[in-house]
């Protein structure tokens, strides 16, 4: 019995060292459990573009590796790009971190690709006097728009019709092409199928979609259209706390009485995209890409044309695939560019030129595939560039060509061809020379005698190579 005393006790202080670490492990649970919740707000106000939409996926990435338990969107937009709202959505449904969209400050509204987002979201509130609505789609580049010439979201119009149709007829279905009875019926689906994912009113959100209606936040939570009305974004999460929200298919409480809030700025890269990916900053860049390079393929070895121009050129294109644009309209410009070259090689009286630069002006004003005011092209900087192509491809391109075939009249290359005077007699083919009163080693495989005049074939370093005037160089 003395023997086994030890084996017991061991077997009993493990025993109680297992009851320690388990009670530590549910107190440190319950610790964490109890913490205030962390909560991140990112402010969106303007259109929604490629900017905005990686801005957003980063952040939402980036709370679901910090473990955020909720995301707030304080959300003031007209609409946006169709693909960019889209990735936004996507990022949504897809995210373990639940995302709340809040309209606010008063005077906000979610215009079209916002009201899709409010759809989207887990928890959707506005503040007071604030709207939502008009998510009529509208083809890309079909030319349609609002009569007031109205915002224009990403492929929503906030008001439906065109020029030529009288109101209320714009949204009849006999005045739609097949095309944009396609459209609508893809963003009636698109939006139905989220109203039933967060259990919202689908038949209000495919008024919205088919006869671009409105409506203020009271009317909207009297509709179940938003979860919350809440006049500061504390009373928002006050509201949102206890609230069981899908995410991912698994039902979640949000626990947000006691929270830590954590603003998220923009970084230099949304900065950055924001910029390159206006479309008037686009079009500067491709253009000056293209003429740096022109420049340093008439004028090689300056070297700043040419890498300004690539690096532009690059950043240019790189923005522009991530706007709409048109294909035609930029292939119209690349054209117009080529026909005003091509004048500067073989004047044409202008044909080539003028052609060259009507080519351009329209592939300029094309060259943008949306309705969207924020993604259009401004009619002045087309003008300005446009005359400055003209004068760049027609008469810089022009000096260039006729400086590069111009004969070389100073240095040592503008030296052969003339002529010189022998000093004195050649002995064995070598003797010396006077030319631009300075005196030259020369040599020849003809005799000279003194002060004949030679014709310099040849520089050679610091000899010429001569001829006696009159005879011809075999």
């Amino acid at each position: 019995m003395m023997r086994m005393a030890p084996r017991w006790v061991f077997y009993l202080c493990l025993l109680m060292l297992g009851g320690l670490l388990l009670l530590a492990a549910q107190a440190q649970e319950t610790e964490e459990s109890s913490g205030p919740a962390d909560v991140r707000v990112m402010t969106l106000e303007g259109s929604i573009g490629p900017a905005v939409s990686d801005w957003f996926t980063r952040t939402l990435s980036d709370a679901e590796e910090g473990g955020a338990d909720l995301l707030v969107l304080e959300l003031d937009t007209p609409g946006g790009l169709d693909s960019s709202m889209r990735d936004m959505i996507k990022a949504i449904l897809s995210s373990d971190v639940p995302v709340a969209t809040y309209v606010t400050p008063r005077g906000a509204r979610a215009a079209s690709a916002g009201t899709y987002l409010l759809y989207a979201s887990h928890i959707a509130a506005m503040a007071p006097a604030t709207n939502l609505g008009s998510a009529t789609p509208v083809q890309i580049g079909g030319g349609g728009g609002g009569d007031d010439g109205g915002d224009t979201p990403f492929s929503l119009q906030t008001e439906g019709g065109t020029e030529d149709t009288q109101e209320g007829e714009a949204d009849s279905p006999d005045n739609r092409s097949a095309m944009d009875k396609k459209v609508i019926n893809d963003a009636v689906a698109y939006i139905r199928g989220l109203a039933e994912l967060r259990g919202r009113n689908a038949d209000w959100a495919e008024a919205a979609v088919r006869e671009a209606v409105n409506l203020s936040s009271s009317e909207a939570l009297e509709k179940n259209v938003i979860d919350i009305r809440a006049d500061s974004l504390a009373d928002m999460l006050e509201q949102a706390d206890g609230r069981e929200v899908d995410v991912n298919g698994v039902m979640r409480m949000l626990a947000l009485k006691e929270h830590s809030l954590a603003r998220v700025e923009k970084d230099w890269r949304t900065e950055f995209l924001t910029v390159i990916t206006n479309p008037n900053v686009a079009y500067i860049l491709m253009l000056v890409g293209i003429y740096g390079l022109i420049l340093e393929f008439y004028n090689p070895g300056m070297g700043v044309p040419g890498v300004v121009g690539g690096i532009s050129l690059l950043v240019g294109l790189y923005a522009l695939q991530m706007l709409p644009i048109s294909y035609v309209g930029l292939g119209l410009i690349l054209l117009g560019i080529g026909l005003m070259a091509v004048e500067a090689f073989s004047p044409s009286f202008g044909i080539l030129g003028g052609g060259g630069a009507v080519s351009f002006i329209v592939g300029s004003i094309m060259l943008m595939d949306t309705d969207l005011p924020g993604y259009q092209i401004a009619m002045p900087l087309i003008a300005a560039l446009a005359v400055t192509t003209v004068v760049i491809m027609v008469f810089v391109v022009r000096m260039a060509l006729y400086a590069w075939n111009t004969t070389i009249v100073t240095g040592q290359e503008g030296m052969e061809g003339t002529t010189a005077v022998a000093i004195h007699g050649f002995e064995n083919g070598r003797g010396r020379v006077r030319v631009l009163g300075e005196i030259w080693q020369a040599e020849s495989d003809e005799p000279i005698s003194e002060n004949d005049i030679v014709r310099i074939l040849e520089v050679k370093g610091l000899k010429l190579r001569v001829k006696p005037e009159g005879q011809s160089n075999v």
